[in-house]
This record gives C-alpha cells, sequence and structure tokens, in this order.
C-alpha cells in the first residue's frame, strides 16, 4: 500500500506540474526513446551480471510487491520455534535429527508456517541445528562459523540492489544517448527540407529522452534499489537473530535466556518486550499440556474400548 502511495505522489507531482504548466501527454510520449533507454537499462543489467544475481534481483523484487512486511507475528513464530528446538536439543542434539533433516514434514515445523514460507530463513536455522548435532563446537567457534557465513550471506543478497544503483546512475546517460540520436534525426530532416516548425518540434522530441533518462533514474529505480537493500537488512536482522540464539544456547545459557538474546536484535519497530516473550511461551506450554492431557484421555478410552 506505501509502494502504490509513493507511485501516485511521484506520477502526480511530476505529471501533474506538467500539465499545469500547459503540457499535454502527447508531448512527453515517445516510445521509441522509451524503447532505447529502457532496452538500454535492461542490456546493461544482464550483460553485467550473471544469471542467479538476475534471478535474486526478481525475487526480491516480487517481495516488494507482493508480501507484507516480516511484522510482530513473524517474529513471534521464530522466537517460538527457535525455543522448541533449543527444548528438543536439551534432551540430546540427536532428538532434532527427526525435524531438521525434513523440516516441511516436521510436525514441529509445521506449526509455524510464517518461517517455512522464507527458504534462506529456514536453511540456515536447519543446517546450523545439523552442524551443532554432528559433533562438539564451542561457542567462539560456532560465532565465527555464523560471522563469516552471514557475511558471505548479505554480500550476495546485497548484489542485486548494487547492480540495479549502477544501471540506475546510467539512466541519465541512456537518457542522452536517445537524445543525441533523436537530435541527429532533426539535423538530417533540415537537408530533406524541413521547416523551422517541424525542426523545433523533433529536437523538443528528442530531449524527452533526457528527461525519460532522469525519471528513471531518480523516481524509479533508485527508489527499488534502496527497498531491495532495507529487504537484505531485515532478512539480515532476522539470520543474525538466529545466530545469536545458537551461540548463546551453546555457550550453555538457559533456552529462555538464549531466546531473548535474540530478541534484543529484532528491529526496534517490531521488537516484543520480554514480558510478551514470557507470555508467548507460557501461552505455548499451557496448550502443550492440553494437547498431551486430551492424548491421554484418547488413550485412556482406546484401552477401556480395547477391554
Amino acid at each position: 500500500m506505501q509502494q502504490i502511495l509513493g507511485i501516485f505522489i511521484v506520477l502526480g507531482c511530476v505529471f501533474g506540474g506538467f500539465a499545469i504548466m500547459g503540457g499535454t501527454v502527447n508531448t512527453i510520449w515517445q516510445p521509441i526513446e522509451l524503447l532505447i533507454i529502457a532496452g538500454a537499462a535492461c542490456g546493461a543489467l544482464v550483460l553485467g551480471n550473471p544469471r542467479h544475481v538476475l534471478s535474486e534481483m526478481m525475487t526480491q523484487f516480487r517481495k516488494i510487491i507482493f508480501r507484507k512486511k516480516q511484522g510482530p507475528e513473524f517474529q513471534r513464530q521464530l522466537l517460538l520455534l527457535m525455543y522448541e528446538l533449543l527444548q528438543t536439543a536439551a534432551g540430546g542434539l540427536k532428538a532434532l535429527d527427526a525435524h531438521v533433516e525434513a523440516p516441511r514434514e516436521s510436525s514441529l515445523f509445521q506449526r509455524y508456517p510464517l518461517i517455512l514460507q522464507e527458504p534462506k530463513l529456514l536453511n540456515f536455522i536447519v543446517d546450523n541445528f545439523r552442524l551443532m548435532a554432528m559433533g562438539k563446537i564451542n561457542a567462539h567457534e560456532l560465532e565465527g562459523v555464523l560471522e563469516q557465513e552471514l557475511d558471505a550471506i548479505h554480500e550476495e543478497l546485497m548484489q542485486p540492489s548494487k547492480s540495479l544503483a549502477r544501471v540506475a546512475e546510467a539512466m541519465p546517460g541512456f537518457g542522452i544517448l536517445a537524445a543525441v540520436l533523436g537530435i541527429v534525426l532533426a539535423m538530417h530532416s533540415v537537408s530533406d527540407g524541413a521547416d523551422a516548425g517541424e525542426i523545433a518540434e523533433r529536437v523538443g522530441s528528442a530531449m524527452i529522452g533526457t528527461f525519460i533518462g532522469i525519471f528513471f533514474c531518480y523516481g524509479v529505480m533508485d527508489p527499488i534499489s534502496n527497498m531491495m537493500k532495507q529487504l537484505v537488512n531485515e532478512e539480515a536482522s532476522t539470520l543474525e537473530c538466529v545466530k545469536v540464539v545458537l551461540v548463546t544456547h551453546v555457550a550453555g545459557k538457559p533456552a529462555l535466556l538464549a531466546i531473548d538474546a535474540g530478541r534484543r536484535l529484532v528491529q526496534l519497530n517490531i521488537k516484543p518486550s520480554f514480558a510478551q516473550l514470557e507470555a508467548w511461551i507460557t501461552a505455548m506450554g499451557m496448550e502443550d499440556q492440553s494437547q498431551n492431557k486430551r492424548r491421554r484421555t484418547s488413550d485412556r478410552m482406546m484401552g477401556v474400548e480395547s477391554a
């Protein structure tokens, strides 16, 4: 919704102001120059980036348009999932095998659907719980491994926004390129006997290319690049939260203290308080007790029927 509002503000102010000054849409509608500029930008992206960067760029763009931001419910599910995994690991890391080997089939993970919708986060969680289960590793060693992994992930996820920002910086140049081609054609029309009015119209149309390039740079591509950067920082913050939980747990701290250490890295606008975290864990414990009670009652009834 906010993105749509921003688009309307940009379009309304730029083209609305042009209309107030007496301009018309037909004056700035130059599809050939738009084709030259947009085509050059797309070609530069394809030429300058490998396929996996282009694929990640499209993925991040779709997330910007269609996906809701990671809100309080997402953070609740993440923290409770980590708490349950730590509680399960307290009985021995081997007890986690059934969950981390096939998380999408795990009854534990299925209680947290928002986490299952984030493949990068899910893989980070299960890979590092699997690492902990494979052998003894101290907190310092685990922290070093995770920091290197997070740096590599962050650098890779930032590449699409960096590439888009570089192309955005080149858009005014592409606009000048289209304008120069238009002026060349206008000058050729002189030799064909065109009058001064026609030449002026051709030159004016050619200058629209400069406007299109600048508009796409500062009004479209640069904001999208910035939104991609914020999206990556949001995902990196979530991964950092998981890292701190794991390192604190390996350091021998209780599960609640480990989860609280991760809570402190949640973005301020959606960070739950410690009281909220305790309330979530208490409610989850009461729900588990209720389910166990119903299960025992059902088992007793089945035993009576069998007798």
